[in-house]
C-alpha cells in the first residue's frame, strides 16, 4: 500500500491542480467528477486529472490518503480541498477562483 500512498503523495506535491476522479478530463464516468471537471474547465485552470477506476488500489489509497470517503477529491499545490460539493460552493462564491489566483495558479478572466 505505500507504493500507492507514495504514488498519490508525488502527483498532489509535483502538480499544482490535480483531480483524483472516476474517469478522465475527457471522459468523466460519474457525474460528480463531471461537474468538477466541467467548473476547472470553466475557470480556465490547467490540472491533471487521475482515473482512480484504472487501479482498484488507487480508488482506495486516495480515500485512506485524504481521510475523505468519497470521489472525486481536488488538491491544490499540495493542499486537500475537497469532492464536489464544496469545490461546487467555492466556485459559486468565487473562492476557487480566489484561490487559485491567490497560489499563483492562472484562472480564465483573471487580471
Amino acid at each position: 500500500m505505500s507504493g500507492i500512498h507514495d504514488f498519490i503523495d508525488n502527483e498532489v506535491k509535483t502538480n499544482d491542480v490535480v483531480l483524483f476522479m472516476k474517469g478522465t478530463p475527457q471522459f468523466p464516468q460519474c457525474g460528480f467528477s463531471g461537474q468538477v471537471v466541467q467548473i476547472l474547465d470553466y475557470v480556465g485552470v490547467d490540472y491533471k486529472g487521475i482515473n482512480v477506476l484504472a487501479d482498484g488500489d488507487l480508488r482506495q489509497g486516495i480515500k485512506d490518503y485524504s481521510s475523505w470517503p468519497t470521489i472525486p477529491q481536488l488538491y491544490v499545490k499540495g493542499e486537500f480541498i475537497g469532492g464536489c460539493d464544496i469545490v461546487r460552493e467555492m466556485f459559486q462564491a468565487g473562492e476557487l477562483q480566489t484561490l487559485l489566483q491567490n497560489n499563483g495558479i492562472s484562472v480564465k478572466g483573471a487580471a
